[in-house]
């Protein structure tokens, strides 16, 4: 997949079909609007905003996005998307009437071919266009339009808000239901304090910086490495908190990596949360700890098994 930042493209990625949206979890609604953007006759591409708009516009709201730009791409990559044209939104593009969005984006910008929305799409300047207007628009320049119907599961629509509810109160199995996949912390692996390691249970750290937190406390994870010299899949189990045991109080996501021995400082990393084992706890002493870490890691192998055999 190409990933572009401006309307400086190459010819073959002209004509796209493309489907336009934040695309925040890429979840079973946003899958659906992107299934209806493919056609056998173009390539499929996606059009969406860094930063999200939101936070443009509320840049002191607290962090609510389910995944950053790299994870974004990194499972619109899977979907078989082509091109990516993920658009700075600033002040120019911020400024945009609804038709001058249209001529200078879809039109003169990426010379679309056709444009799929879900039904409760707004753009413009204010939100004043909505997806009757951008059908309107769109006719005179050749662009074709389809309105993507809202997707719904047996507790409503899919919607990144209500996974964002479900991750919160400590479900990855029932955000993973409306997400079509599980809820994953992409980064890379930092330089921790390195505690883990004087315990015997060494862990990777990513940052979760301007994300959404999921519960704290302790899950079974898939842990995967995205590059590097051990690159593959593998099971964890992570700790997700301010590691009250330490005084710490900055969130933080560190996983202690079952079955492996090496370094991974640096490599790329997505962390799948699986399911949740137990709340951060404060212990009185490390030795308590210590028993504490070895059953979450029988824990968390007992739970990834039983999950792969399925």
């Amino acid at each position: 997949m190409q990933v572009f930042n401006s309307f400086d493209i190459p010819a073959n990625a002209r004509g796209a079909s493309v489907a336009m949206g934040n695309f925040d979890g890429v979840h079973l609604g946003h899958q659906s609007v992107i299934d209806l953007a493919r056609r056998s006759n173009a390539p499929l591409g996606i059009i969406s905003f860094e930063p999200h708009p939101r936070s443009y516009f509320s840049p002191d709201s607290p962090p609510f996005r389910l995944m950053n730009a790299a994870a974004k791409a990194h499972r619109l990559e899977k979907l078989g998307v082509e091109f990516l044209f993920d658009l700075p939104f600033d002040a120019v593009l911020s400024s945009l009437s609804a038709e001058e969005f249209v001529r200078v984006v879809l039109s003169e910008g990426l010379g679309v071919s056709h444009v799929v929305v879900g039904a409760d799409f707004q753009f413009g300047k204010g939100r004043e266009g909505n997806v009757k207007m951008l059908a309107s628009l769109c006719k005179p320049h050749g662009i074709e339009v389809t309105i993507a119907p809202l997707v719904s599961g047996e507790n409503g629509p899919y919607s990144s808000s209500a996974i964002r509810a479900s991750l919160a109160a400590g479900q990855p199995g029932a955000a993973a239901k409306m997400l079509g996949h599980w809820h994953r912390i992409d980064g890379v692996v930092e330089q921790g304090d390195q505690r883990g390691r004087e315990l015997g249970f060494p862990t990777a750290n990513i940052s979760v910086d301007n994300l959404h937190l999921p519960r704290f406390g302790v899950y079974a994870v898939f842990f995967d490495v995205l590059d590097g010299p051990h690159k593959g899949s593998y099971l964890g189990a992570s700790s997700l908190g301010e590691r009250p045991t330490f005084g710490r109080n900055i969130p933080n996501l560190e996983v202690h990596v079952l079955d492996f021995k090496g370094d991974l400082y640096g490599a790329n990393v997505s962390v799948a949360l699986v399911e949740f084992q137990r709340p951060e706890l404060k212990f009185d002493g490390l030795e308590s700890l210590i028993e504490q870490m070895k059953d979450d890691c029988v824990t968390s192998r007992s739970i990834l098994e039983a999950v792969q055999n399925a």
